[in-house]
């Protein structure tokens, strides 16, 4: 009788949870949900393949049924799990935002990507009389913030053409409004790792940002805006104090995951 070893079997379990989670990440922000063939087609998987994890995962509502015609979408224990981690993650990074708001007297902000625009999920309000501040759950573009251009560094140029285009709303006199201007300035993010708004959203405000990313594999982003007035004069120790915060951050979660 054939026997399949330790090893060869811990292989095959791996490769069903990875397959699992690409079907997860598929189903991700289809709020009308997928038909096992278009699962499929994404995923590049045979269909009896998908519709085997499907069926699994429906067991343990990671997915339910989203029409009566087969299609499925992500189920509530996934979504309960998302929303834990994400809560946890903030509560995780809170400290070292309120650490980086402190040492530079400004308002510091915790944003997470969604298809082609930013999200606001925390904040800390700095101590200056005159400081920037958005509110939470917020949407900005990416094409002319801080954080939204850390996260555009860190596709290929292709890629950020397919997310945002090729040509952009003009915020303000100092936006940048077109592919090839963009890919220029993300050339300079990719060699520094920190990505600058020199009035582009706001006019009067000027912004640093990076990316990272949180315990489950989504990029987060951590900015400072700052008024314009006082941007230039404090450029050096923003991005170095930025820097700083993503490195002890990235270290913390590191250590912990160990």
């Amino acid at each position: 009788m054939r026997r399949v070893n330790d090893k060869g079997q811990a292989q095959s379990q791996v490769q069903v949870i990875a397959r699992a989670a690409a079907i997860l990440r598929a189903l991700e922000d289809e709020g009308d949900g997928l038909s096992l063939g278009q699962i499929a087609q994404r995923v590049s998987l045979a269909r009896s393949t998908v519709q085997r994890i499907v069926a699994a995962l429906e067991a343990e509502k990671f997915v339910i049924a989203a029409s009566p015609t087969g299609r499925v979408r992500l189920g509530p224990t996934i979504l309960r799990l998302a929303g834990s981690a994400r809560t946890d993650f903030v509560a995780v990074a809170r400290p070292f935002l309120s650490q980086l708001s402190n040492e530079l007297k400004e308002t510091v902000d915790l944003s997470v990507i969604k298809k082609d625009h930013l999200v606001f999920i925390d904040q800390v309000i700095g101590s200056q009389r005159l400081r920037a501040v958005s509110a939470v759950g917020e949407t900005f573009p990416l094409h002319c913030t801080a954080n939204g251009k850390a996260y555009l560094a860190g596709l290929d140029d292709a890629a950020v053409a397919r997310l945002i285009g090729t040509t952009y709303e003009q915020r303000t006199p100092h936006t940048i409004t077109r592919l090839d201007e963009l890919l220029r300035d993300l050339k300079t993010v990719r060699k520094t790792g920190v990505a600058i708004d020199r009035e582009e959203h706001t006019q009067g405000i000027c912004a640093a940002g990076i990316v990272t990313r949180d315990p489950l594999g989504n990029v987060v982003a951590v900015s400072v805006p700052v008024p314009a007035q006082r941007f230039a004069s404090h450029q050096r120790e923003i991005v170095a104090k930025l820097l700083a915060t993503k490195d002890a951050l990235e270290r913390y979660l590191l250590a912990d995951a160990a």
